[in-house]
């Protein structure tokens, strides 16, 4: 049999009523996280030309663009909030992985179940097994066969692996989907950090919202008979196939993601917790830096990094600009970044003073860890170096429950009523000792201001 043969009979089988308790609350706290992030994507210019486009090219349905009252077919629902949970990088992540699984199958589990009234076993289990067949397929590329590490490479199938399973769709129409998902990818090959374009600030990002069009298509053809390469998973050349299919028991990946507490990439995070770690201790004040050395892995080298980012997008990837932000404003004007941090000349003269460079021992841990490790010299001469650091929200350092709701009411009280909030986190608390309907009454309601 072929991987995606295999991998649609797990995704058709694997029983619900199976799925550990550990898994379920994973699955919860990605809900809670993903719609943490659209909250605070919604009113960013790219999400609001998304949901335009939508309208126009889509038209009208029965499933929710999540908490604007308005419905939308299942596709573009899913595609107008994976555009808003990836706006402002403040999305989960998978290390190994190397992307954001949550930004794809958390917008495609809860439109599906929308559409057609899922029970919450079934949800949850579905946002489990989408999380472990996109990132096993991530994990599996062969470095040396692909142009680009981003996102939108993999997510596809996490839609379809997603989707599939809520619509309970039959092996063989799933098998050609994940096929068809896969070949009509978004192919990234110019964005982002492993791109091959300079201007890595821009709307497309990671191509996320766009695979999930791709995967929800995909499925809806080969329910109709269309056919796409079963084949393509097993190609040494381009993927290692057995880690894609091997033990295919409780879908376990989704308890190895991690969590975001500043909405930019995850490659500037591990200096920004060295930076808060750092000024627990020193009281360093903007005026009293010389200069900031930053020691990590040679990825985070290759990011925009501007020091005078024109758009959020360009503050998300660049590294100098985050530590600014951090250092003038404070960590919690990350939490998310907004237009106040844009059009600064005091961020941008503390962005100037930052270096970076790889250090040999980090760039050898990547990627199973994102580490740092900063030097800060002060204008009288004095120098203060911080532990190497891990960001928080790896699994070393995991965020619990109560951080998530905690990064939920910061991060939305400024998009969201108290009592909008309240409504949004009594649903998912619903969800969390298991009920479904709540939430997906709730994402149906006119909620933001």
């Amino acid at each position: 049999m072929y991987a995606t043969e295999i991998l649609a009979g797990y995704l058709a089988t694997y029983p619900s009523a199976a799925l550990p308790p550990d898994i379920r609350l994973s699955a919860v706290c990605c809900i809670l996280d993903a719609v943490t992030a659209a909250v605070v994507g919604h009113d960013i210019p790219s999400v609001r030309a998304a949901r335009e486009i939508a309208r126009r090219e889509f038209g009208p349905g029965p499933v929710p663009i999540w908490f604007t009252g308005e419905c939308l077919g299942a596709t573009a629902a899913a595609f107008c909030n994976a555009a808003s949970v990836s706006a402002l990088d403040f999305d989960d992540g998978h290390r190994a992985a190397r992307g954001h699984p949550g930004a794809a199958v958390i917008p495609v589990a809860l439109s599906v179940a929308s559409a057609i009234g899922a029970s919450t076993d079934d949800l949850l289990t579905a946002v489990a097994l989408g999380y472990e067949t996109g990132i096993r397929i991530a994990v599996a590329q062969n470095p040396q066969a692909i142009k680009s590490r981003q996102s939108g490479r993999w997510t596809g199938y996490a839609a379809v692996a997603t989707a599939g399973r809520l619509y309970k769709s039959d092996p063989s129409a799933l098998a050609h989907a994940l096929a068809v998902a896969g070949v009509l990818a978004p192919n990234q090959e110019a964005n982002g950090s492993s791109g091959y374009a300079y201007l890595t600030g821009n709307d497309v990002k990671e191509g996320i919202p766009w695979s999930v069009v791709t995967g929800l298509t995909a499925l809806r053809l080969t329910e109709w008979g269309f056919t796409g390469p079963q084949d393509l998973l097993d190609h040494a050349s381009h993927f290692a196939q057995p880690g894609i299919i091997a033990d295919l028991g409780a879908p376990t990946e989704i308890s190895r993601v991690y969590f975001k507490l500043y909405s930019c990439c995850r490659y500037v995070h591990p200096a920004l917790d060295a930076l808060a770690a750092l000024s627990q201790h020193a009281g360093i004040a903007p005026e009293q830096i010389g200069s900031i050395d930053v020691r990590t892995f040679q990825w985070a080298l290759r990011l925009s990094n501007s020091v005078s980012p024109k758009t959020l997008t360009e503050i998300q990837y660049s590294l100098p600009y985050c530590l600014a932000i951090a250092v003038v404003d404070g960590p919690a004007a990350l939490a998310p970044i907004g237009n106040a941090q844009l059009g600064r000349p005091d961020l941008c003269e503390i962005a100037r003073k930052v270096r970076i460079s790889v250090d040999r021992e980090i760039d050898r841990r990547f990627p199973g860890e994102t580490l740092a490790q900063l030097c800060i010299e002060t204008t009288n001469g004095r120098m203060i170096t911080s532990e190497v650091t891990s960001p928080r929200g790896d699994r070393l350092r995991q965020l619990s429950w109560d951080d998530l709701v905690d990064k939920f009411c910061a991060a939305t009280r400024s998009k969201l009523s108290s009592k909008a909030q309240n409504l949004i986190l009594q649903s998912l608390q619903a969800l969390k000792t298991g009920d479904a309907a709540p939430l997906l009454r709730c994402v149906r309601m006119r909620l933001f201001d």
